[in-house]
């Protein structure tokens, strides 16, 4: 029967394999035409965080946070290394290693849609994987209220798949109505199905 210390040890491998590649796969997205945002004022609107304008989608302009989502992979690779070969860690320790990748998610101020899916932050989600798509209007009410003059105005996008939620914020009515549209053809050309939640 195998050990619950090596059965962690497996798992946590298969994560940092998982992570590893799933960052390649945004670089290299990265590489693609960008459908959108195409134009500065698009870049301008869209948001990661409320209160942070976007970072053009080139390597030059996510620099920082790559280099930082590089360190953290290395980091705990090294970690885990270290605690394996000195046997420093039980079990439950390992939850720690698996909390800075959890957090990693958010290194890259990104959002784009290039032509086989969109990119979030360090995630590609293929156009098969988004499930549905809601334009949650940013009142008082919203945990981004209160951020930014132009949040407080604008929408929170969240698109969902089967096993995780990905979301920015918008802040014009008329990129909100084309960023709507793209969504709308792509999903239900790869699915060909509603995509769109009503509130």
């Amino acid at each position: 029967m195998i050990s619950l210390k090596l059965f962690m040890d497996i798992l946590f491998v298969v994560v940092i394999i998982y992570y590893s590649y799933k960052f390649i796969q945004v670089l290299m997205k990265m590489k693609r035409k960008v459908i959108f945002p195409a134009t500065t004022k698009e870049i301008a609107v869209i948001r990661k965080h409320p209160d942070k304008p976007l970072d053009l989608p080139t390597y030059s302009k996510q620099k920082v946070g790559i280099i930082f989502h590089v360190i953290v992979l290395f980091l705990v690779v090294v970690m885990f290394v270290l605690g394996a070969f000195f046997q420093l860690f039980d079990w439950p320790l390992y939850l720690l290693l698996f909390l800075p990748m959890a957090n990693s998610y958010n290194l890259l101020n990104l959002f784009a849609i290039v032509e086989d899916g969109l990119i979030s932050g360090s995630r590609f989600i293929a156009w098969r994987k988004i499930k549905s798509f809601q334009f949650v209007p940013i009142d008082i009410n919203h945990k981004y209220y209160g951020y930014s003059k132009e949040a407080n105005d604008g929408f929170e996008l969240k698109i969902k798949t089967k096993i995780f939620s990905s979301s920015c914020v918008v802040t014009s009515d008329e990129v909100k109505d084309k960023l709507s549209d793209i969504l709308s053809k792509h999903v239900q050309e790869s699915e060909n199905k509603p995509v769109l939640e009503k509130q």
